[in-house]
C-alpha cells in the first residue's frame, strides 16, 4: 500500500522493530514524525531514512516517555504544525529487571509501556479523528499471558516481589484492554484502533541492566520474539493494509487476528483501567 500523503508519528523508532517499521513507512512514501528520547540517535535515524528516500519529509520530536511533561510538549509541537495525523504507532517499550521509577515517580514499566501510550494518544486524539480515515496501532505482546488480570490494588508493583516478566506482561495486558476500550469509544469516527504482537526483541529492551541479564531476557523471551525485520511485518501490515479498513479493537500476530487471553477481554477491567489512567495522567475524555 502506498502511504504517499499520509502523516505518521511513531515512538521508539531508533532501534529494533520501531526502526524497521519506520524504514518501511518511509519506503512506502509516508511523512514521518519520530518521537524519541535520544536526539543523537534520532538524527542518525533521520539520516538513514533519507538515504532510503532523499525527498522524505521527516521530523524529530524529543521526549522522555517516562515524563508526562515531555509527552505533552512533544504532542503540542506536533499539533502546532497544523498537520493531519493518519497513523499513530505506539511502539516504545521497556523491560526492567528491578523496580525503577520514571521521572514522574511512577513504576517505569507501567509509565512507559502503558501510561505514555494512553497520554500521547489522548493528546493527539482530536487531530487523529479530524484526519480520518486514520489508524492507531500499539505494540502489545503475547507476554500478556504472564499475568491473569490487572492488579488494581498494586498497579506499580510496590507491595510485592518484583518479577520482570509479570510486570512486563501486566503492562502489555494494559495495552490490550486499553486498545479494545478506545476502539469502542471511537466507533463511527473513521479511526481504527488495534494492537499487535510484533515478535521482535527491541534492542532497547533490557539494556538498562547488565549484559548477562540482557542475555537471559533474550533467552526467556525467545519463544515470543523474532528478528526486528520479521517482527515489524505485523506492525506494518496493521498500519497500512487496505484489507483492514474498518477493522478495529483487534489483536494481531503473524499478520492475522490472534486470540486474546480471557483476562484481555474483560470489559469491566478495561473501563476501570481507563479511569485509573485518566487519574494518573490528569486527562478526562468528555
Amino acid at each position: 500500500m502506498s502511504m504517499t500523503g499520509k502523516v505518521c508519528l511513531i515512538t521508539g523508532a531508533t532501534n529494533g522493530i520501531g526502526r524497521a517499521t519506520a524504514k518501511a513507512l518511509v519506503e512506502q512514501g509516508a511523512e514521518l514524525f519520530i518521537l524519541c528520547r535520544n536526539e543523537e540517535k534520532g538524527q542518525a535515524l533521520l539520516d538513514e531514512l533519507r538515504s532510503i528516500r532523499p525527498d522524505a519529509e521527516l521530523s524529530l520530536l524529543i521526549a522522555n516517555l517516562g515524563k508526562m511533561a515531555d509527552i505533552r510538549r512533544a504532542a503540542k509541537q506536533f499539533l502546532d504544525t497544523g498537520k493531519p495525523l493518519h497513523l499513530l504507532l505506539n511502539n516504545a517499550g521497556v523491560v526492567n529487571t528491578e523496580r525503577k521509577l520514571s521521572a514522574d515517580g511512577i513504576e517505569e514499566t507501567f509509565a512507559v509501556n502503558h501510561l505514555a501510550y494512553f497520554l500521547l494518544t489522548e493528546l493527539l486524539r482530536e487531530r487523529i479523528v479530524a484526519s480520518a480515515p486514520a489508524r492507531i496501532v500499539s505494540v502489545a505482546s503475547e507476554a500478556h499471558a504472564f499475568c491473569k488480570g490487572v492488579q488494581f490494588d498494586d498497579l506499580e508493583f510496590a507491595r510485592q516481589k518484583y518479577k520482570t516478566f509479570k510486570v512486563y506482561g501486566h503492562s502489555k495486558l494494559c495495552n490490550i484492554l486499553w486498545t479494545r476500550h478506545l476502539a469502542k469509544q471511537l466507533e463511527g469516527t473513521g479511526v481504527t484502533v488495534n494492537c499487535v504482537h510484533p515478535g521482535a526483541v527491541s534492542t532497547g529492551l533490557g539494556q538498562q541492566d547488565n549484559v548477562i541479564i540482557g542475555k537471559v531476557l533474550g533467552l526467556v523471551l525467545k519463544p515470543f520474539f523474532r528478528s526486528p525485520d520479521k517482527g515489524a511485518e505485523t506492525s506494518i501490515y496493521v498500519a497500512t493494509s487496505p484489507s483492514l479498513e474498518g477493522v478495529t479493537g483487534e489483536y494481531f500476530a503473524d499478520c492475522k487476528p490472534k486470540r486474546i487471553k480471557p483476562w484481555g477481554k474483560d470489559d469491566a477491567a478495561a473501563e476501570k483501567l481507563w479511569s485509573f489512567s485518566e487519574a494518573y495522567t490528569k486527562t478526562t475524555v468528555s
